[in-house]
């Protein structure tokens, strides 16, 4: 069992920082690509960042230069640096992973999220 727990959300004001982490824990074999996402009220999920196992990151262009994402595979964690942040960053953001356990093959795991609010 493969579990995903999403730390560091709350309330904030625009042009603040916050930090999110993401730890994995279970039956972990291999740790893939590693991402953040985020959705809004009434809006549809949208990728915010991810990076693979080799360091490549990919950003969306709303947060381009402002969020930086890192991983620490030996913590299994994989975390979101966010500064500058706009009221338009509100949202539940949630990580993902993908997984190889030592009973099953890769596949894609999500946390349960955690609140961002950002006050204008």
């Amino acid at each position: 069992q493969v579990q995903l727990v999403e730390s560091g959300g709350g309330l904030v004001l625009a042009g603040g920082s916050l930090r999110l982490s993401c730890s994995a824990s279970g039956s972990i074999a291999s740790l893939s690509t590693m991402g953040w996402y985020r959705q809004a009220p009434g809006k549809q999920r949208e990728l915010v960042a991810t990076i693979t196992s080799g360091g490549r990151t990919n950003y969306a262009d709303s947060v381009k230069g402002r969020f930086a994402i890192s991983r620490d595979d030996g913590k299994k964690m994989v975390s979101l640096q966010m500064n500058s942040l706009k009221f338009e960053d509100t949202a539940v953001y949630v990580c993902n992973a993908a997984i190889a356990t030592f009973s099953s093959s890769l596949r894609l795991y999500w946390g349960q999220g955690t609140q961002v609010t950002v006050s204008s």
